[in-house]
Protein backbone atom coordinates (compact mmCIF):
# COMPACT_ATOMS: atom_id res chain seq x y z
CA UNK A 1 0.00 0.00 0.00
CA UNK A 2 2.84 2.99 0.76
CA UNK A 3 4.39 1.46 -2.76
CA UNK A 4 1.23 2.35 -4.58
CA UNK A 5 0.88 5.56 -2.77
CA UNK A 6 4.66 6.54 -3.53
CA UNK A 7 4.33 5.73 -7.49
CA UNK A 8 1.31 7.68 -7.56
CA UNK A 9 2.66 10.65 -5.63
CA UNK A 10 5.15 10.61 -7.91
CA UNK A 11 2.95 10.29 -10.83
CA UNK A 12 1.40 13.36 -9.86
CA UNK A 13 4.63 15.38 -9.20
CA UNK A 14 5.86 14.35 -12.87
CA UNK A 15 2.40 15.64 -14.32
CA UNK A 16 3.06 18.98 -12.60
CA UNK A 17 5.87 19.29 -13.76
CA UNK A 18 5.02 18.85 -17.59
CA UNK A 19 2.38 20.93 -17.31
CA UNK A 20 4.13 23.90 -16.00
CA UNK A 21 6.85 23.50 -18.60
CA UNK A 22 5.84 26.39 -20.17
CA UNK A 23 5.56 28.47 -18.01
CA UNK A 24 9.02 27.77 -16.31
CA UNK A 25 10.79 28.10 -19.46
CA UNK A 26 10.31 30.82 -22.50
CA UNK A 27 12.63 29.56 -24.90
CA UNK A 28 12.33 26.93 -27.09
CA UNK A 29 16.57 26.16 -26.08
CA UNK A 30 15.52 26.21 -22.43
CA UNK A 31 12.74 24.10 -22.80
CA UNK A 32 14.99 21.26 -24.18
CA UNK A 33 17.54 21.85 -21.30
CA UNK A 34 14.78 21.69 -18.65
CA UNK A 35 13.83 18.01 -20.73
CA UNK A 36 17.16 16.67 -20.52
CA UNK A 37 17.99 17.54 -17.14
CA UNK A 38 14.55 16.37 -15.75
CA UNK A 39 14.92 13.06 -17.72
CA UNK A 40 18.36 12.67 -16.95
CA UNK A 41 17.15 11.97 -13.27
CA UNK A 42 15.35 8.62 -13.61
CA UNK A 43 17.85 5.44 -14.90
CA UNK A 44 14.97 3.98 -17.26
CA UNK A 45 15.96 6.73 -19.47
CA UNK A 46 19.69 7.31 -18.93
CA UNK A 47 22.41 5.33 -20.31
CA UNK A 48 24.16 3.51 -17.97
CA UNK A 49 27.82 4.96 -17.60
CA UNK A 50 29.87 2.13 -16.58
CA UNK A 51 28.05 -0.84 -18.71
CA UNK A 52 29.85 -3.95 -20.05
CA UNK A 53 30.46 -2.56 -23.40
CA UNK A 54 32.62 0.66 -21.72
CA UNK A 55 34.75 -1.66 -19.21
CA UNK A 56 38.55 -1.97 -20.07
CA UNK A 57 37.95 -5.25 -19.14
CA UNK A 58 36.11 -5.72 -22.43
CA UNK A 59 38.79 -3.80 -24.62
CA UNK A 60 40.87 -6.82 -25.49
CA UNK A 61 37.22 -7.86 -27.79
CA UNK A 62 37.32 -4.79 -29.80
CA UNK A 63 38.75 -4.19 -33.32
CA UNK A 64 41.20 -1.09 -33.00
CA UNK A 65 40.72 1.33 -36.26
CA UNK A 66 43.28 0.89 -38.72
CA UNK A 67 46.68 1.88 -38.65
CA UNK A 68 48.78 4.60 -40.95
CA UNK A 69 50.42 2.69 -44.02
CA UNK A 70 53.67 4.83 -44.81
CA UNK A 71 55.03 3.48 -48.03
CA UNK A 72 58.90 3.37 -49.26
CA UNK A 73 58.73 2.53 -52.81
CA UNK A 74 59.36 6.04 -53.65
CA UNK A 75 61.51 6.73 -57.23
CA UNK A 76 64.20 8.48 -56.28
CA UNK A 77 67.14 8.71 -58.43
CA UNK A 78 70.48 9.69 -56.84
CA UNK A 79 71.74 11.51 -60.08
CA UNK A 80 68.74 13.65 -59.92
CA UNK A 81 69.00 14.27 -56.52
CA UNK A 82 72.66 15.18 -56.99
CA UNK A 83 71.60 17.86 -59.80
CA UNK A 84 68.84 19.36 -57.81
CA UNK A 85 71.44 19.97 -54.73
CA UNK A 86 73.85 21.47 -57.48
CA UNK A 87 71.55 23.55 -58.79
CA UNK A 88 70.16 24.66 -55.62
CA UNK A 89 72.84 25.25 -53.51
CA UNK A 90 75.82 25.36 -56.43
CA UNK A 91 77.87 22.68 -54.62
CA UNK A 92 78.01 19.21 -55.97
CA UNK A 93 77.80 16.32 -54.00
CA UNK A 94 81.23 14.17 -54.76
CA UNK A 95 81.93 10.68 -53.52
CA UNK A 96 83.35 9.59 -49.93
CA UNK A 97 87.23 9.93 -49.42
CA UNK A 98 88.20 7.69 -47.59
CA UNK A 99 91.17 7.57 -45.15
CA UNK A 100 91.34 3.87 -44.90
CA UNK A 101 90.14 0.71 -46.32
CA UNK A 102 87.09 0.63 -47.09
CA UNK A 103 85.30 -2.76 -45.28
CA UNK A 104 81.75 -1.63 -47.56
CA UNK A 105 80.58 -5.06 -49.40
CA UNK A 106 81.24 -4.54 -53.30
CA UNK A 107 77.70 -3.71 -55.17
CA UNK A 108 76.05 -2.18 -52.44
CA UNK A 109 74.09 0.70 -53.06
CA UNK A 110 71.31 2.59 -50.95
CA UNK A 111 68.09 1.19 -50.86
CA UNK A 112 66.13 4.34 -51.16
CA UNK A 113 68.02 6.52 -53.80
CA UNK A 114 70.27 3.95 -55.26
CA UNK A 115 73.79 5.54 -55.01
CA UNK A 116 76.72 3.29 -55.09
CA UNK A 117 79.25 2.44 -52.99
CA UNK A 118 81.35 5.65 -53.74
CA UNK A 119 78.98 7.40 -51.51
CA UNK A 120 78.20 5.60 -48.83
CA UNK A 121 79.63 5.95 -45.47
CA UNK A 122 80.49 3.60 -42.64
CA UNK A 123 78.21 5.37 -39.86
CA UNK A 124 78.76 3.32 -36.73
CA UNK A 125 81.87 1.83 -37.22
CA UNK A 126 82.12 -1.59 -37.37
CA UNK A 127 78.57 -2.28 -36.43
CA UNK A 128 77.26 -2.70 -39.87
CA UNK A 129 75.04 0.62 -40.46
CA UNK A 130 75.76 2.72 -43.51
CA UNK A 131 74.88 6.02 -44.48
CA UNK A 132 74.77 7.94 -47.63
CA UNK A 133 75.74 11.22 -48.66
CA UNK A 134 72.94 11.81 -50.98
CA UNK A 135 69.95 11.28 -49.62
CA UNK A 136 71.01 11.09 -45.79
CA UNK A 137 69.66 7.53 -45.35
CA UNK A 138 70.77 5.18 -42.56
CA UNK A 139 70.46 1.15 -43.29
CA UNK A 140 72.23 -1.76 -43.14
CA UNK A 141 73.08 -4.28 -45.96
CA UNK A 142 71.97 -7.28 -44.54
CA UNK A 143 68.52 -6.21 -42.96
CA UNK A 144 67.12 -2.28 -44.18
CA UNK A 145 63.11 -0.92 -43.90
CA UNK A 146 63.23 -0.49 -47.74
CA UNK A 147 63.17 -3.93 -48.00
CA UNK A 148 59.54 -3.41 -47.06
CA UNK A 149 56.60 -1.82 -49.41
CA UNK A 150 55.32 0.06 -46.28
CA UNK A 151 55.68 0.93 -42.70
CA UNK A 152 52.89 0.38 -40.32
CA UNK A 153 52.30 3.35 -38.19
CA UNK A 154 50.17 4.01 -35.04
CA UNK A 155 47.28 6.13 -35.61
CA UNK A 156 47.23 7.69 -32.44
CA UNK A 157 50.93 8.71 -31.98
CA UNK A 158 52.79 7.44 -35.55
CA UNK A 159 55.23 5.20 -33.37
CA UNK A 160 55.70 1.72 -35.53
CA UNK A 161 54.25 -0.69 -35.11
CA UNK A 162 56.16 -3.97 -33.99
CA UNK A 163 55.14 -7.22 -35.17
CA UNK A 164 54.72 -9.65 -31.87
CA UNK A 165 53.21 -12.85 -32.60
CA UNK A 166 52.41 -14.90 -35.76
CA UNK A 167 49.52 -16.66 -36.04
CA UNK A 168 48.36 -19.47 -38.83
CA UNK A 169 46.56 -16.44 -41.68
CA UNK A 170 47.66 -13.48 -39.52
CA UNK A 171 50.69 -11.36 -37.69
CA UNK A 172 50.11 -9.27 -34.85
CA UNK A 173 51.27 -6.10 -34.57
CA UNK A 174 51.68 -3.90 -31.39
CA UNK A 175 52.52 0.07 -30.80
CA UNK A 176 54.77 -0.61 -28.19
CA UNK A 177 55.13 3.58 -27.66
CA UNK A 178 55.11 3.95 -23.34
CA UNK A 179 53.82 7.67 -24.32
CA UNK A 180 51.19 6.90 -26.71
CA UNK A 181 48.22 8.81 -26.17
CA UNK A 182 45.46 5.37 -26.82
CA UNK A 183 47.68 3.53 -24.33
CA UNK A 184 47.55 6.23 -21.23
CA UNK A 185 43.89 6.34 -21.51
CA UNK A 186 43.51 3.09 -21.65
CA UNK A 187 45.57 3.06 -18.65
CA UNK A 188 43.18 5.61 -16.98
CA UNK A 189 40.41 3.20 -16.92
CA UNK A 190 42.56 0.27 -15.08
CA UNK A 191 41.68 -0.66 -11.76
CA UNK A 192 44.24 0.31 -8.77
CA UNK A 193 44.89 -2.63 -7.34
CA UNK A 194 45.57 -4.87 -10.53
CA UNK A 195 48.12 -2.41 -11.18
CA UNK A 196 49.69 -2.85 -7.54
CA UNK A 197 49.99 -6.70 -8.71
CA UNK A 198 52.55 -8.32 -10.47
CA UNK A 199 51.38 -8.42 -14.35
CA UNK A 200 48.48 -7.28 -12.96
CA UNK A 201 48.05 -4.77 -16.44
CA UNK A 202 47.71 -8.06 -18.99
CA UNK A 203 44.66 -8.93 -17.81
CA UNK A 204 43.91 -5.67 -19.91
CA UNK A 205 44.78 -4.96 -23.60
CA UNK A 206 46.17 -1.06 -23.19
CA UNK A 207 48.08 -0.64 -26.66
CA UNK A 208 46.98 -0.45 -30.42
CA UNK A 209 46.47 -3.63 -31.88
CA UNK A 210 46.71 -4.17 -35.66
CA UNK A 211 46.17 -7.87 -37.53
CA UNK A 212 47.97 -7.77 -40.96
CA UNK A 213 46.72 -11.25 -42.86
CA UNK A 214 49.05 -13.17 -44.79
CA UNK A 215 46.05 -14.64 -46.39
CA UNK A 216 43.86 -12.62 -48.97
CA UNK A 217 40.49 -13.93 -48.32
CA UNK A 218 39.30 -11.48 -50.92
CA UNK A 219 41.11 -13.57 -54.00
CA UNK A 220 39.74 -16.63 -52.82
CA UNK A 221 37.68 -18.12 -55.65
CA UNK A 222 33.87 -19.22 -54.01
CA UNK A 223 32.57 -20.58 -57.16
CA UNK A 224 35.31 -23.81 -56.94
CA UNK A 225 33.51 -27.11 -58.04
CA UNK A 226 34.46 -30.48 -56.37
CA UNK A 227 35.53 -33.55 -58.69
CA UNK A 228 34.21 -36.40 -56.48
CA UNK A 229 30.88 -36.48 -57.46
CA UNK A 230 28.76 -38.89 -59.34
CA UNK A 231 27.22 -37.99 -63.53
CA UNK A 232 24.01 -37.80 -64.32
CA UNK A 233 24.12 -41.24 -67.10
CA UNK A 234 22.17 -43.40 -64.67
CA UNK A 235 22.41 -47.13 -65.30
CA UNK A 236 20.03 -48.01 -62.59
CA UNK A 237 17.70 -45.50 -61.61
CA UNK A 238 16.22 -42.09 -63.37
CA UNK A 239 16.14 -38.06 -62.30
CA UNK A 240 13.22 -38.93 -60.75
CA UNK A 241 14.59 -41.35 -58.25
CA UNK A 242 17.35 -38.72 -57.46
CA UNK A 243 14.57 -36.21 -56.69
CA UNK A 244 12.51 -38.22 -54.47
CA UNK A 245 16.21 -38.52 -52.74
CA UNK A 246 16.38 -35.24 -52.46
CA UNK A 247 12.68 -34.79 -51.17
CA UNK A 248 12.65 -37.17 -48.02
CA UNK A 249 16.36 -36.54 -47.31
CA UNK A 250 15.96 -32.26 -47.83
CA UNK A 251 12.84 -31.82 -47.68
CA UNK A 252 11.28 -34.38 -44.69
CA UNK A 253 14.68 -34.22 -42.82
CA UNK A 254 15.19 -37.99 -43.12
CA UNK A 255 18.80 -39.39 -42.66
CA UNK A 256 20.52 -41.50 -45.84
CA UNK A 257 19.63 -44.74 -44.08
CA UNK A 258 16.03 -43.78 -43.66
CA UNK A 259 15.81 -42.13 -47.13
CA UNK A 260 16.99 -45.75 -48.50
CA UNK A 261 14.31 -47.68 -46.15
CA UNK A 262 11.29 -45.08 -47.30
CA UNK A 263 12.08 -46.00 -51.26
CA UNK A 264 11.97 -49.50 -50.46
CA UNK A 265 8.87 -49.22 -48.14
CA UNK A 266 6.73 -47.09 -50.74
CA UNK A 267 7.49 -47.63 -53.86
CA UNK A 268 9.77 -50.85 -54.34
CA UNK A 269 12.81 -49.31 -55.42
CA UNK A 270 15.72 -50.67 -53.82
CA UNK A 271 18.79 -48.20 -53.55
CA UNK A 272 21.70 -47.95 -51.13
CA UNK A 273 22.52 -44.88 -48.66
CA UNK A 274 25.62 -44.49 -50.16
CA UNK A 275 24.21 -44.04 -53.32
CA UNK A 276 21.81 -41.42 -51.78
CA UNK A 277 24.69 -39.50 -50.01
CA UNK A 278 26.50 -39.49 -54.06
CA UNK A 279 23.12 -38.29 -55.46
CA UNK A 280 22.75 -35.65 -52.70
CA UNK A 281 26.37 -34.43 -53.29
CA UNK A 282 25.82 -34.45 -57.38
CA UNK A 283 22.58 -32.13 -56.80
CA UNK A 284 24.01 -29.83 -54.48
CA UNK A 285 26.88 -29.11 -57.08
CA UNK A 286 23.93 -28.39 -59.67
CA UNK A 287 22.13 -26.39 -57.91
CA UNK A 288 24.53 -24.40 -55.64
CA UNK A 289 25.85 -21.91 -58.43
CA UNK A 290 22.02 -20.76 -59.13
CA UNK A 291 21.17 -20.12 -54.95
CA UNK A 292 24.56 -18.22 -55.01
CA UNK A 293 24.10 -16.18 -57.93
CA UNK A 294 20.64 -15.81 -58.01
CA UNK A 295 19.29 -11.80 -57.71
CA UNK A 296 17.89 -11.57 -54.47
CA UNK A 297 17.83 -8.10 -54.58
CA UNK A 298 18.79 -7.61 -51.12
CA UNK A 299 17.65 -4.81 -48.25
CA UNK A 300 19.96 -2.57 -46.65
CA UNK A 301 19.56 -4.41 -43.03
CA UNK A 302 21.57 -8.21 -42.87
CA UNK A 303 22.12 -9.87 -39.80
CA UNK A 304 24.57 -12.59 -39.57
CA UNK A 305 25.33 -15.50 -36.41
CA UNK A 306 27.39 -18.50 -36.57
CA UNK A 307 26.31 -22.51 -34.82
CA UNK A 308 28.19 -24.99 -34.19
CA UNK A 309 27.78 -28.49 -35.66
CA UNK A 310 29.68 -31.85 -35.90
CA UNK A 311 32.43 -32.84 -38.59
CA UNK A 312 33.93 -36.33 -37.36
CA UNK A 313 32.76 -35.45 -33.47
CA UNK A 314 34.74 -32.48 -33.96
CA UNK A 315 33.17 -28.88 -33.19
CA UNK A 316 32.99 -26.86 -36.12
CA UNK A 317 30.47 -24.25 -37.43
CA UNK A 318 28.52 -23.16 -39.87
CA UNK A 319 28.06 -19.44 -40.36
CA UNK A 320 24.65 -17.86 -42.07
CA UNK A 321 24.24 -14.30 -43.34
CA UNK A 322 20.09 -13.97 -43.73
CA UNK A 323 18.16 -10.58 -45.26
CA UNK A 324 16.23 -8.91 -42.45
CA UNK A 325 13.79 -7.88 -44.37
CA UNK A 326 12.62 -10.78 -46.80
CA UNK A 327 14.46 -13.47 -44.65
CA UNK A 328 16.64 -14.79 -47.92
CA UNK A 329 19.64 -16.48 -46.83
CA UNK A 330 22.65 -14.39 -48.53
CA UNK A 331 25.20 -16.00 -47.49
CA UNK A 332 26.75 -19.51 -45.58
CA UNK A 333 29.73 -21.50 -45.09
CA UNK A 334 30.86 -24.21 -43.51
CA UNK A 335 34.44 -23.99 -41.41
CA UNK A 336 36.85 -26.19 -39.18
CA UNK A 337 37.44 -23.14 -37.00
CA UNK A 338 35.61 -19.85 -35.69
CA UNK A 339 38.15 -17.14 -37.12
CA UNK A 340 37.80 -14.31 -39.55
CA UNK A 341 38.58 -16.07 -42.47
CA UNK A 342 35.02 -17.93 -42.96
CA UNK A 343 33.62 -14.88 -41.60
CA UNK A 344 34.71 -12.48 -44.78
CA UNK A 345 33.94 -15.30 -47.50
CA UNK A 346 30.86 -15.19 -46.14
CA UNK A 347 30.04 -12.09 -46.43
CA UNK A 348 31.65 -11.95 -49.37
CA UNK A 349 28.53 -14.44 -50.82
CA UNK A 350 26.35 -12.12 -49.06
CA UNK A 351 27.39 -8.82 -51.01
CA UNK A 352 27.48 -10.22 -54.52
CA UNK A 353 24.20 -8.18 -55.02
CA UNK A 354 25.62 -4.91 -54.29
CA UNK A 355 28.20 -4.50 -56.97
CA UNK A 356 30.89 -3.52 -54.68
CA UNK A 357 28.50 -0.49 -53.13
CA UNK A 358 26.82 -0.84 -50.27
CA UNK A 359 23.39 0.95 -50.41
CA UNK A 360 22.76 3.97 -48.37
CA UNK A 361 21.37 3.04 -44.51
CA UNK A 362 22.85 0.22 -44.79
CA UNK A 363 23.25 -2.03 -41.29
CA UNK A 364 24.59 -5.47 -40.41
CA UNK A 365 23.39 -6.86 -37.10
CA UNK A 366 25.82 -9.47 -35.63
CA UNK A 367 26.62 -10.29 -31.89
CA UNK A 368 29.25 -9.36 -29.64
CA UNK A 369 31.87 -11.72 -31.21
CA UNK A 370 35.39 -9.86 -33.03
CA UNK A 371 35.35 -11.42 -35.86
CA UNK A 372 32.66 -9.41 -37.56
CA UNK A 373 34.35 -5.72 -36.93
CA UNK A 374 37.73 -7.73 -37.89
CA UNK A 375 35.77 -8.47 -41.56
CA UNK A 376 34.56 -5.27 -41.62
CA UNK A 377 37.36 -3.47 -41.13
CA UNK A 378 38.87 -5.74 -44.10
CA UNK A 379 36.63 -4.83 -46.52
CA UNK A 380 37.06 -0.96 -45.96
CA UNK A 381 40.82 -1.98 -46.09
CA UNK A 382 40.40 -3.60 -49.65
CA UNK A 383 37.72 -1.94 -51.37
CA UNK A 384 37.59 2.21 -49.56
CA UNK A 385 34.74 3.73 -48.37
CA UNK A 386 32.05 2.30 -51.09
CA UNK A 387 32.35 -0.78 -48.79
CA UNK A 388 32.89 0.80 -45.81
CA UNK A 389 30.18 -0.05 -42.79
CA UNK A 390 29.70 -0.26 -39.05
CA UNK A 391 28.55 -4.03 -36.90
CA UNK A 392 25.45 -2.91 -34.87
CA UNK A 393 26.41 -5.01 -31.97
CA UNK A 394 24.25 -7.58 -29.95
CA UNK A 395 25.45 -8.05 -26.70
CA UNK A 396 24.62 -10.71 -24.45
CA UNK A 397 21.07 -12.57 -23.76
CA UNK A 398 19.54 -9.28 -22.22
CA UNK A 399 18.91 -5.59 -23.17
CA UNK A 400 21.53 -4.24 -21.00
CA UNK A 401 22.25 -1.10 -22.91
CA UNK A 402 19.79 0.69 -25.73
CA UNK A 403 21.50 -0.52 -28.81
CA UNK A 404 20.93 -4.04 -27.65
CA UNK A 405 17.16 -3.37 -26.88
CA UNK A 406 16.51 -2.03 -30.11
CA UNK A 407 17.99 -4.45 -32.50
CA UNK A 408 17.37 -7.51 -30.48
CA UNK A 409 13.95 -8.62 -32.93
CA UNK A 410 17.07 -8.21 -35.86
CA UNK A 411 19.20 -10.84 -34.06
CA UNK A 412 16.57 -13.07 -32.86
CA UNK A 413 15.37 -13.58 -36.45
CA UNK A 414 18.61 -15.79 -37.21
CA UNK A 415 18.62 -17.40 -33.85
CA UNK A 416 15.42 -18.70 -35.66
CA UNK A 417 17.22 -19.86 -38.50
CA UNK A 418 19.99 -21.32 -36.35
CA UNK A 419 16.89 -23.40 -34.86
CA UNK A 420 15.40 -24.30 -37.91
CA UNK A 421 18.26 -25.50 -39.65
CA UNK A 422 19.55 -27.51 -36.35
CA UNK A 423 15.88 -29.30 -36.02
CA UNK A 424 17.34 -30.90 -39.95
CA UNK A 425 21.25 -31.71 -38.69
CA UNK A 426 19.75 -33.31 -35.49
CA UNK A 427 18.74 -36.23 -37.35
CA UNK A 428 21.95 -36.31 -38.92
CA UNK A 429 23.77 -36.79 -35.82
CA UNK A 430 26.95 -35.03 -36.96
CA UNK A 431 28.90 -34.91 -40.22
CA UNK A 432 31.76 -37.65 -41.43
CA UNK A 433 33.39 -35.17 -43.33
CA UNK A 434 33.31 -31.51 -44.45
CA UNK A 435 32.31 -32.86 -48.31
CA UNK A 436 29.25 -34.40 -46.55
CA UNK A 437 28.78 -31.12 -44.30
CA UNK A 438 28.92 -28.58 -47.64
CA UNK A 439 26.56 -30.67 -49.52
CA UNK A 440 23.94 -30.78 -46.73
CA UNK A 441 23.87 -27.55 -46.19
CA UNK A 442 23.90 -25.98 -49.40
CA UNK A 443 20.79 -27.98 -50.37
CA UNK A 444 19.21 -27.18 -47.20
CA UNK A 445 19.90 -23.37 -48.22
CA UNK A 446 18.04 -24.11 -51.54
CA UNK A 447 15.07 -25.44 -49.81
CA UNK A 448 15.00 -23.25 -47.50
CA UNK A 449 15.18 -19.80 -50.25
CA UNK A 450 13.06 -21.19 -52.77
CA UNK A 451 10.68 -24.36 -52.18
CA UNK A 452 10.19 -23.95 -48.19
CA UNK A 453 6.80 -22.64 -47.43
CA UNK A 454 6.90 -20.10 -44.92
CA UNK A 455 4.51 -19.30 -41.84
CA UNK A 456 5.09 -15.38 -42.33
CA UNK A 457 4.18 -14.69 -45.96
CA UNK A 458 0.57 -16.98 -45.59
CA UNK A 459 2.89 -20.40 -46.68
CA UNK A 460 4.03 -19.24 -49.97
CA UNK A 461 7.86 -19.59 -50.48
CA UNK A 462 10.52 -16.75 -50.02
CA UNK A 463 11.97 -16.09 -53.85
CA UNK A 464 9.11 -17.18 -55.74
CA UNK A 465 10.27 -18.50 -59.31
CA UNK A 466 7.80 -18.97 -62.32
CA UNK A 467 8.56 -21.68 -63.67
CA UNK A 468 8.49 -23.95 -60.12
CA UNK A 469 4.76 -22.73 -60.04
CA UNK A 470 3.33 -25.41 -62.60
CA UNK A 471 5.69 -27.80 -61.47
CA UNK A 472 3.02 -29.58 -58.92
CA UNK A 473 4.73 -31.70 -56.55
CA UNK A 474 8.30 -31.42 -54.97
CA UNK A 475 10.26 -34.05 -57.38
CA UNK A 476 9.39 -32.09 -60.05
CA UNK A 477 10.69 -28.67 -58.54
CA UNK A 478 13.42 -30.41 -57.33
CA UNK A 479 14.58 -31.50 -61.24
CA UNK A 480 13.89 -27.65 -62.51
CA UNK A 481 16.09 -26.52 -59.50
CA UNK A 482 19.10 -28.51 -61.29
CA UNK A 483 18.34 -27.79 -64.63
CA UNK A 484 18.36 -24.10 -63.85
CA UNK A 485 21.88 -24.67 -61.89
CA UNK A 486 22.89 -26.23 -65.37
CA UNK A 487 22.20 -23.17 -66.84
CA UNK A 488 23.82 -21.18 -64.49
CA UNK A 489 27.01 -23.26 -64.43
CA UNK A 490 27.06 -22.80 -68.56
CA UNK A 491 26.49 -19.03 -68.02
CA UNK A 492 29.37 -18.87 -65.32
CA UNK A 493 31.88 -20.79 -67.57
CA UNK A 494 31.42 -18.27 -70.80
CA UNK A 495 32.10 -15.01 -68.40
CA UNK A 496 34.88 -17.16 -66.49
CA UNK A 497 36.78 -20.03 -68.05
CA UNK A 498 38.77 -21.09 -64.73
CA UNK A 499 34.93 -22.27 -63.43
CA UNK A 500 35.40 -24.73 -65.44
CA UNK A 501 37.53 -26.87 -63.06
Amino acid sequence: MVIILYLYRLIQSLLAEVHSLKEKVKSLESANLFLVKMFSLYPAVRQRRFDDSRSPKYQKFKTDILPRFQYLNDDWDWKSLVECYQKHYGKSIHPVKRRGECCIPKGTVCPHCGAPMEYLYQNNGSKGQLLCSVCGTRFSPDRNRYHKDYILRCPYCGHALVAVKDRKHFRVHKCVNQKCSYYLHNLQKVDKQDLSENYGKWKYKLHYIYREFSLDFFKIDLDSLPSNASSLRFSKHSLYVMSLCLTFHVNLQLSLRKTAQALNDLYGIQISHQQVANYAMTAAILIKPFVDHFDYSPSNELVGDETYIKVRGRKSYVWFIMDAVKRSILGYQVSESRDVGPCILTMRMAFRNFREKLPKGFRFVADGYSAYPLAAQQFHLQYGEPMHFDITQVLGLTNEDEVSAEFRPLKQLVERLNRTFKSTYRVKCGYDNYDGANYNVALWVAYYNFLRPHQSLSFHVLNRIPMLDNAGIMPNKWQLLMYLGQKTIISLQKDNPFFQS
